[in-house]
């Protein structure tokens, strides 16, 4: 019990000290180091070899991730808040074993498609998750700094201090953050009028990355459909292999460039226009980025001084709210 309030109270001064940074800078700048480096890695997917793992009841990649992230995310309170003025709450607790679209619980899904080629039936099959943009939007409009782009090329959203406000996925082009509402630091804040839960997505194992160690999906591979390394390496690789196959090349141009690099041997428009796409379930459309776009969200955030104010005060509420007193009975 006493471990779970520490975790608390850390997620408590996380948001409140990014609250009072948004407070007094409006918008908080994201690390030099976070930005994309010389030597930051990059991940391929080859889409000659990926078939869908059809001899599997889901595809390994899914399963793989599903099982190094399980139990990452924490039970919803019951009953989640309904938040104000939308009333929309977003809760995949009940669903965690959905595998065919992006949720918070599913962080990697395959798409099948079919196209036609000079008059033969093409099936290929795209593994999708966050594209780790090389300038990424969502690390740059985030209010609270919950995002960051880090030298390993990975984006990586920090789930102590996020409040679930989803500008990360208004921005992404490719719509690719999900939001589990009822958990986060929000609930210690204001649960009715702030963010709603914790936004997830991929964030390419970067704890294994740290320990030198492969990303869950691309070990578990069995086609070797995928590969990592640093992204000069795998550009170049993934322009000979789309070369020597006459293909096409996603990712490159791709929201001004990603870490997350396709090469196919079918036109990714014919491969945009057969994917059955929704929520949760990107195209594979060429996109600008939509940072530029943005006017009204960035107004947004550059008026977060007082919601930072409010927040940092609201969290500094909660933490005082817990303490004990003298007597050993909690403060109200």
């Amino acid at each position: 019990m006493e471990k779970k309030l520490n975790l608390n109270r850390r997620s408590f001064l996380k948001a409140a000290g990014a609250a009072a940074m948004v407070g007094t800078t409006g918008l908080l700048e994201i690390p030099k180091q976070a930005w994309a480096g010389e030597g930051k890695l990059a991940t391929l997917i080859d889409l000659t070899k990926c078939n869908g793992c059809k001899d599997r009841e889901r595809p390994a990649c899914v399963s793989a991730c599903k099982k190094i992230k399980a139990g990452r995310i924490p039970e919803p309170a019951d009953p989640i808040p309904l938040p104000f003025p939308t009333n929309k709450i977003e809760d995949w607790s009940k669903k965690k074993e959905v595998f065919n679209r992006l949720t918070p619980y599913n962080l990697i899904f395959v798409q099948k498609a079919e196209a036609d080629i000079g008059g033969q039936k093409k099936t290929v099959f795209i593994p999708r998750r966050c594209m780790h943009c090389d300038k990424p939007a969502c690390a740059t409009i985030c209010p609270f700094a919950a995002n960051h782009k880090f030298e390993n090329g990975a984006v990586v959203i920090d789930q102590e201090v996020c409040f679930g406000g989803a500008k990360c996925k208004t921005v992404c082009p490719w719509e690719i953050p999900q939001r589990q509402s009822g958990v986060g630091v929000y609930l210690k804040v204001l649960p009715t009028l702030m963010g709603n839960g914790v936004m997830y997505k991929c964030d390419l194992c970067s704890d294994l990355l740290k320990e030198n160690k492969t990303p869950a999906c691309i070990e578990a591979c069995p086609q070797k459909a995928m590969s990592i390394g640093p992204r000069k390496e795998i550009l170049a690789k993934a322009e000979e292999i789309a070369k020597s196959i006459g293909g096409s090349l996603y990712g490159k141009e791709e929201n001004d460039g990603t870490s997350t690099l396709y090469v196919s041997p079918v036109p990714f428009e014919l491969l945009n226009a057969s994917v059955k796409k929704g929520p949760g379930q990107p195209g594979l459309a060429s996109v600008k980025r939509r940072m530029k776009g943005t006017d009204t969200i960035g107004k947004a955030v550059l008026a977060a001084p007082a919601l930072g104010i409010a927040a940092g005060l609201a969290g500094a509420f909660a933490f005082i709210s817990k303490r004990k007193d003298k007597s050993g009975k909690k403060e109200e």
